[in-house]
């Protein structure tokens, strides 16, 4: 463990946090902060942000203040740190009037280490005033991406939280994100005043999440199957409709998963009522739109599936980052196809801001670039952020099982003929059903039956047909026109592929996963007996947590039950070597845990 310019962080992180060694940058971090300096941290979903700005509470004069988007997300923060023994509020619209001068009592009476709060409430003339008055610790501007217009969840409040500069010139300031590309970062910077900063950036591998892309076919039967062997893990499915999310959780909840839709249309009682559900282990699966995992810190999240393509990587990454925080195997599953990307199109191309239309369309050609890539995913993920993987995962579907890839020529030549032949005016299912000499009213009546490239196609599906035809548009050699309909036309670049003067290759197309081990979640390494113990581990953390009223994982994650289990701890000191294991929950919980380890070991 390397020394420290501030004294007491490494026995902070051990006694409160129950953990036995900084990661990557935390350390340096924490002492920039406590000794006065601002900070920009660019650290990966489950990369341990929160100690950044926790440590240094605990060890500067006076309270925390930590920004924070969403109510949810400053709950589960605060349940977690009171687990701990340290003492933290929130402040925000969930309070009624007697909670709100309770927290505030408390905060005048120098009684709090940190307070949550939303940014509007910040800033309002009234608090700022009360600050004043007290000593400030140091100011977190958490999910600071949503300062930046360049951002992918760009909120207006938080622009103005450059005042903060201003009002309290000498107090430390540290800006968190897990996502942000370079004009973005900038942006940040600029906006909070952060001139002077250190900024700290982290990896943004998540090597334990699984990344596997599926071309979209017959989505629902697809997730039933990616589901079959998931039963009673934690995961959650994102639509990009209200709709859709509804239908699948009810057809869901057919199949016997115990499932529930979760999006913005819905009141603000049944949306909590929703989340608290899937905290609490009640609901195995929660289907969503973006609206829902922002202020999610559930660890044991065991897998993420996109319904529908994302409409830029940002998106992507962060909502696939809420699989695995607790560094355990995780999956991420997409499932992609040509519709969901003409309908991202028409939806851009319908704004109204030309520069916003350009960024955004940029955006989503580097998310359907990484859908169609057939190299290491993770690398192409990688690169999207400036980082360079110097060599391939192996933990994605490519990795694992590279495509098959076939000599595409020929094929390609009847696509791009056929494209030629019905005047370039007509979109891909069209195109399709006339190569594969399907015989309906609208073929004939446009006399596409009689072509010469009807039929010449029946030789494979219609699947088979959409991955070639994809390829070709992401190669370049054709261009679907979204304004005019999605219809199909050959760029200058099919020429000479169409006179036989080039080779190509392209990828199979892949709707199944296959190969692979896999996952059953955190019980997947464990022998026999090691997995029976983790499952009374999870009884027992799961009783506790509703005595207390509090999510599970606010006892003790997945990760800290899984070295119970292995390790099998016998007295409080060895309570202790387990990760996430301080003196408070020592002192809470190490009793019931130890007895039952004893009992298991007396029984096996």
């Amino acid at each position: 463990m390397s020394e420290s310019r501030v004294p007491g962080i490494h026995d902070t992180l051990r006694r409160v946090f129950g953990y036995h060694r900084f990661r990557a940058h935390q350390q340096a971090i924490i002492e920039r902060v406590i000794e006065g300096g601002d900070a920009f941290v660019l650290m990966p979903t489950g990369g341990g942000k929160s100690l950044c700005y926790q440590i240094p509470a605990l060890h500067r004069q006076g309270v925390a203040v930590v920004v924070s988007p969403l109510i949810s997300l400053m709950k589960d923060q605060v349940d977690s740190l009171l687990a701990n023994g340290v003492a933290a509020a929130y402040y925000n619209s969930s309070l009624d009037g007697g909670q709100s001068r309770r927290v505030l009592a408390r905060m005048h009476d120098r009684q709090l280490d940190l307070l949550y709060i939303a940014p509007e409430r910040l800033l309002s003339a009234g608090f700022l005033e009360r600050l004043q008055s007290l000593d400030i610790a140091l100011f977190a501007i958490d999910e600071a991406h949503c300062v930046s217009q360049w951002g992918h969840d760009f909120r207006p409040e938080y622009v103005q939280l450059g005042q903060l500069r201003e009002h309290f010139p000498g107090v430390p300031l540290i800006a968190l994100t897990a996502t942000a590309d370079h004009q973005t970062r900038s942006d940040i910077l600029a906006q909070l005043r952060l001139d002077g900063a250190e900024t700290f950036i982290s990896g943004f591998d998540r090597p334990n999440i699984r990344y596997s892309v599926l071309d979209k076919h017959k989505p629902f039967d697809q997730l039933l199957r990616f589901l079959d062997s998931r039963r009673e893990q934690s995961g959650i499915i994102y639509c990009l409709s209200r709709r859709k999310v509804e239908e699948v959780a009810e057809r869901l909840r057919g199949e016997g998963i115990a499932a529930a839709a979760y999006h913005a249309g819905f009141s603000g009682e049944v949306r909590g009522t929703v989340q608290e559900r899937f905290l609490r282990d009640e609901l195995d699966v929660v289907v969503a739109t973006v609206a829902f995992g922002m202020g999610i810190d559930k660890p044991n999240v065991r897998f993420v599936v996109h319904y529908d393509l994302p409409r830029h990587i940002e998106g992507y990454y962060q909502e696939t980052g809420r699989a695995g925080r607790d560094g355990l195997p995780a999956e991420a599953l997409l499932l992609y196809g040509a519709q969901d990307v003409v309908t991202a199109r028409r939806l851009i191309e319908g704004g109204d801001n030309p520069d916003q239309q350009r960024i955004e369309l940029h955006k989503l050609n580097a998310m359907v670039a990484l859908a169609e890539s057939v190299g290491c995913r993770r690398r192409a993920l990688l690169n999207y952020f400036g980082e360079r993987l110097e060599e391939d995962c192996g933990n994605c579907d490519v990795c694992i099982n590279p495509p098959a890839r076939f000599d595409a020529r020929v094929d390609a030549q009847k696509a791009l003929s056929c494209v030629y032949r019905v005047g370039q005016r007509f979109g891909m299912k069209h195109v399709i059903d006339v190569l594969r000499g399907a015989d309906t009213e609208r073929i004939r009546q446009l006399g596409h039956d009689r072509l010469s490239t009807y039929g010449i196609g029946g030789d494979k599906s219609e699947l088979e047909w959409s991955g070639i035809f994809r390829q070709l548009i992401h190669h370049g050699y054709l261009l679907q026109d979204i304004a005019q309909y999605s219809v199909l036309k050959l760029t200058p670049e099919a020429r000479p592929l169409l006179r036989g003067e080039l080779e190509l290759e392209l990828a199979r197309p892949r709707i199944r996963q296959k190969g692979g081990r896999r996952r059953r979640g955190a019980a997947a390494e464990f022998a026999p007996r090691d997995e029976a113990l983790f499952q009374q581990l999870r009884v027992l953390r799961k009783t506790l947590a509703d005595q207390q009223g509090v999510p599970p994982y606010v006892i003790f994650g997945d990760a800290s039950l899984v070295q119970m289990a292995r390790h099998r701890p016998i007295d409080d000191q060895q309570f202790l070597e387990i990760s996430g294991v301080g003196q408070t929950k020592l002192a809470r919980y190490g009793n019931d845990f130890i007895s039952l380890i004893a009992e298991h070991a007396d029984k096996s």
